[in-house]
C-alpha cells in the first residue's frame, strides 16, 4: 500500500496501479477530497490576480462543488450510459480515482505568473483531463480507453458549466 504522497504522485505521473489502489481502498476517501481541496485551494491561488480574495474563495468552492457533481455524472454516465459488459463501479470509487486525478492540478497556483501563468494552467487542465480519463477507466472496469474519454469529455462540458456559472460575478 503506498502511502499519500506516493499517490498523489503516482496519479500525477498517470500510474494505473496507483488509480486501481485508491479504487479499491475506501480509507482513501479522504485522501482523495485532500487531494481536491489542495487542487482547488491551488486553481483559487492561481486565479487570485483575476478576483482577488474574493474570487480565489468562489474558485476553490466552485472546483470543491464541481469535483462532486462530476464524480456522480461521469459514474452514472459510465455505469447507465456507456457501460461495458464488466463495468461495476460504485459512487465512492469514482470520487476517489477521480479526487486523485487531481493532483495535478497542485500546481495550477502557476496561473498566477504574469505572462505565462494562463498556459501554464491551460496545460495543466490538459494533464488533468488524461489522468481522469486513466482514472475512469480504472474506476469503471473499461477496456476501451475512447470510451472513458467519451464518458470524461460528457462529464467535462458539465463541470465546465458549472465552472462558468459559478464564477460569473453576482449581480
Amino acid at each position: 500500500m503506498s502511502s499519500f504522497g506516493e499517490r498523489v504522485i503516482g496519479a500525477a505521473k498517470l500510474e494505473v496501479r496507483i488509480f486501481e489502489e485508491v479504487e479499491s481502498d475506501p480509507a482513501a476517501t479522504g485522501q482523495a477530497m485532500a487531494v481536491v481541496v489542495l487542487s482547488s485551494l491551488a486553481a483559487g491561488l492561481g486565479s487570485y490576480g483575476l478576483g482577488g480574495f474574493t474570487g480565489m474563495l468562489r474558485l476553490t468552492v466552485v472546483s470543491l462543488i464541481g469535483w462532486a457533481i462530476w464524480a456522480v455524472l461521469i459514474y452514472f454516465i459510465g455505469t447507465k450510459l456507456l457501460p461495458e459488459p464488466q463495468t461495476k463501479s460504485n459512487v465512492l470509487e469514482m470520487l476517489r480515482t477521480i479526487g486523485f486525478a487531481s493532483a495535478p492540478g497542485l500546481l495550477r497556483f502557476v496561473g498566477i505568473l504574469p505572462l505565462i501563468g494562463w498556459l501554464l494552467v491551460f496545460l495543466i487542465t490538459v494533464w488533468l483531463l488524461v489522468a481522469n480519463i486513466i482514472a475512469v477507466r480504472q474506476a469503471l472496469d473499461y477496456q476501451s480507453t475512447p470510451r472513458a474519454a467519451v464518458v470524461c469529455l460528457i462529464g467535462w462540458v458539465a463541470y465546465v458549466l458549472i465552472f462558468w456559472i459559478g464564477t460569473r460575478p453576482i449581480i
